[in-house]
């Protein structure tokens, strides 16, 4: 559904602060690998108008807005309305809702990969998918004690995307090796997706967790590399309980 109203601009640009700004960071990370572009014939004033529009455009772009979602010639419009101290065309109950609308927006469009993967894989053979909707794989079964929410426990882990992107674990190839050391943590000081797991696990066990992001962090993501509403996998061998 396209916002045909959105005509504040301003309103728009404060929408980039809805989730983590740890996404503008791997932006400014691509922009000083990027090759230097040819030199504008346009005037300082026309390179700084252009670039404020750049960096708003970025900004919602990387948190899923697309061309398609707004309407541009009206982000124009409200901030031309603004900055000439014209009435705004939309009163603040219609701003309300307009921003409002924009936040599902970003929802949706964040969303959607991580619930189209689960939606396919939850249907895999040997998947199984728990009330919370945490689903998980057994890997290895093994007939140890199982931990509880106030235990600490012992393991090894690799965490990665849906795209395959790891992004953190106490190993980083097919298995840990000797010089690969496990960690360990309280059952209860961990992600929601983890607790529920540890707590259905056996000392011995080697699952692999499938975690929506109610599970995970959430809207907002974590650090450069977990944006918001991301879809976590992790392979989870636990050791023992401490």
């Amino acid at each position: 559904m396209r916002i045909q109203t959105l005509a504040l601009a301003c309103a728009v640009a404060a929408a980039s602060t809805i989730v983590v700004q740890s996404q503008d960071e791997r932006v400014q990370e691509t922009k000083e690998t990027a090759p230097a572009a040819a030199k504008s014939e346009m005037t300082m004033k026309e390179q700084a108008s252009y670039g404020l529009g750049v960096n708003i455009g970025t900004s919602l772009k990387n948190q899923g807005i697309g061309a398609a979602d707004l309407e541009t010639k009206l982000i124009a419009r409200g901030i031309f309305d603004i900055l000439s101290d014209k009435e705004s065309a939309l009163n603040e109950d219609e701003l309300a809702a307009a921003m409002t609308e924009l936040r599902r927006i970003i929802k949706f469009n964040l969303s959607a990969p991580g619930q189209e993967f689960l939606a396919a894989n939850g249907k895999k053979p040997g998947v199984k998918t728990t009330k919370t909707g945490l689903q998980y794989e057994i890997i290895r079964s093994g007939n140890g004690p199982t931990p509880t929410k106030a235990d600490t426990v012992t393991t090894h882990y690799k965490g990665q995307l849906i795209t395959g992107e790891i992004f953190d674990g106490s190993y980083r190839g097919e298995a840990p090796t000797p010089d690969d050391q496990p960690v360990s943590f309280s059952v209860g000081g961990v992600i929601a997706g983890w607790t529920e797991a540890l707590q259905l696990m056996k000392v011995g066990d080697k699952w692999r967790l499938f975690i929506p992001y109610e599970l995970a962090y959430g809207e907002r993501g974590t650090g450069r590399d977990i944006g918001p509403f991301a879809t976590l996998i992790f392979e989870i061998e636990l050791i023992a309980i401490k």
